[in-house]
């Protein structure tokens, strides 16, 4: 309940804040339509892994916040951090400008992700990165003389963002399919997804065949691609897609065998998602490119990052009028306020024993999620990490989908408003991604709430 108010005046304050909602704002991913019937949760704070709506309830933040929220809402350590650099510096044009929050987050950025990556350019959000890192890749080329190279692998069922070139190179037709006129064409690889490994064959065996497919698209097409891009060990969006680190292993050998760049979009998976700090540490590999958003503020303020080389760097470098200079740039580049509760977020990372709590917290998670292996409607249940997800299928034997028009995510997400959890199931994939901060009685509750909607929703 809000401060001050008695239950009819909150309750009150709940429905004229969904009202006033509907009247003027426009929500990501959502067709507004269905919130003349599915009420908006209209948050008014958040208190670790929860968040508390106008009337009072709470509900367990299941998915972070669409992934970024690492240490829980309104940390107070990071909340400091955030008000202290309010007071000194709020932003300054990043363009022949810097200041500490910058460059300090910038030396905690390459000393902490694989060697060799030694640039920092920053950016606004997740897509801009990957907009930065096709634009870098394909400038690097241009500048080195290869201007035939123009094109992009990416693999089936990636997903990389929604802005035009973010979009380009993903494959989630749910996203694509619309707005393919606009779009540029990747030449796309199969993916190394476990889902999609024949009776008896391995998750490495899988890995091995499908880098041998990609081996062949490049033995025709390495001439004209400039970098293949890849989402490092889970394919987020594209239903939380699973496969071998020795793909990755793989990929470096052949962007390197083939001259060609490799892309690494750690925005939904790095920070400790995937066991490691980063999911490409798994593989033992550097990628070209890493790109970092989501968790880098632990998912206070927008921020993203793109590292690179120094190689990628001094094709860069020259006199103003040689035309290869990188002329990229968004208004908030470097702000200080994003800069700074990321540096107070890889703070904690230091001081507290963040991966092995994570270790501990994920073990418990697939123990409490290992009984619906044996659900007539789950196909998979399948983690990496602190991301785990169940498939919900309707037939388990054929695994038969359910048809799209169905629905039965949306039925585990209502259910769960009701039983104080925040799940937002991927179609009919019921996923699980909370704060580092939840406890495992907290897991318990997501995971009994969730097998209770998964009831419901099959029933």
């Amino acid at each position: 309940m809000m401060s001050g108010m008695n239950d009819s005046e909150a309750r009150q304050t709940n429905r004229d804040l969904a009202a006033r909602d509907l009247r003027h704002v426009w929500h990501p991913c959502t067709q507004m339509h269905d919130h003349e019937t599915i009420p908006m949760v209209p948050i008014v704070r958040g208190e670790g892994a929860w968040l508390i709506d106008a009337d009072g309830n709470r509900y367990l933040d299941g998915i972070s916040s669409w992934w970024v929220n690492l240490f829980g809402h309104a940390n107070p350590r990071i909340a400091a951090a955030l008000a202290d650099q309010a007071r000194t510096l709020e932003h300054v044009i990043f363009a022949g400008c810097t200041h500490e929050p910058a460059l300090h987050l910038a030396e905690k950025l390459v000393a902490i992700t694989p060697q060799g990556l030694e640039r920092v350019f920053y950016a606004d959000n997740g897509s801009s990165a990957i907009e930065v890192a096709l634009k870098m890749s394909f400038h690097y080329w241009r500048n080195r003389g290869h201007g035939e190279k123009t094109r992009f692998v990416a693999l089936t069922g990636s997903y990389h963002g929604e802005t035009l070139g973010a979009l380009s190179v993903s494959d989630v037709a749910l996203y694509r399919a619309t707005y393919a006129p606009l779009l540029l064409e990747p030449i796309l690889a199969p993916s190394p997804d476990t889902w999609d490994a024949e009776p008896g064959e391995t998750p490495a065996a899988l890995a091995a065949r499908r880098l041998g497919e990609l081996r062949r698209i490049l033995e025709r097409h390495a001439g004209e691609v400039c970098a293949v891009i890849v989402e490092p060990l889970v394919q987020c969006a594209g239903g939380m897609r699973m496969y071998h680190p020795d793909y990755l292993s793989g990929l470096r050998t052949l962007c390197d065998d083939f001259d060609v760049h490799f892309i690494a979009d750690e925005i939904a998976v790095g920070f400790g998602r995937t066991g490691t700090l980063f999911a490409c540490e798994q593989a033992g590999v550097r990628p070209d490119f890493m790109c970092l958003s989501k968790g880098l503020t632990g998912g206070t303020l927008p921020l993203s990052a793109v590292l690179t080389t120094d190689a990628v760097y001094q094709a860069f470098y020259d006199e103003y009028a040689s035309g290869k200079a990188f002329l990229h740039s968004h208004s908030y580049t470097g702000n200080p306020l994003a800069c700074r509760v990321a540096l107070e977020t890889l703070a904690i990372f230091e001081d507290e024993p963040v991966l092995e709590n994570n270790r501990r917290l994920a073990a418990h998670l697939a123990a409490r999620l290992a009984p619906l292996r044996e659900h007539p409607q789950v196909a998979d249940v399948r983690q990496t990490g602190m991301i785990a997800a169940v498939e919900l299928v309707k037939d388990k034997t054929s695994r038969t989908p359910y048809p799209a028009a169905e629905r039965r995510g949306l039925r585990v997400y209502l259910h769960g408003l009701k039983r104080e959890c925040l799940l937002r199931p991927l179609g009919n994939v019921v996923y699980f991604m909370p704060p580092y901060v939840v406890d495992e009685g907290e897991i318990d509750h997501l995971v009994e709430v969730a097998i209770e909607g998964i009831e419901r929703a099959v029933a």
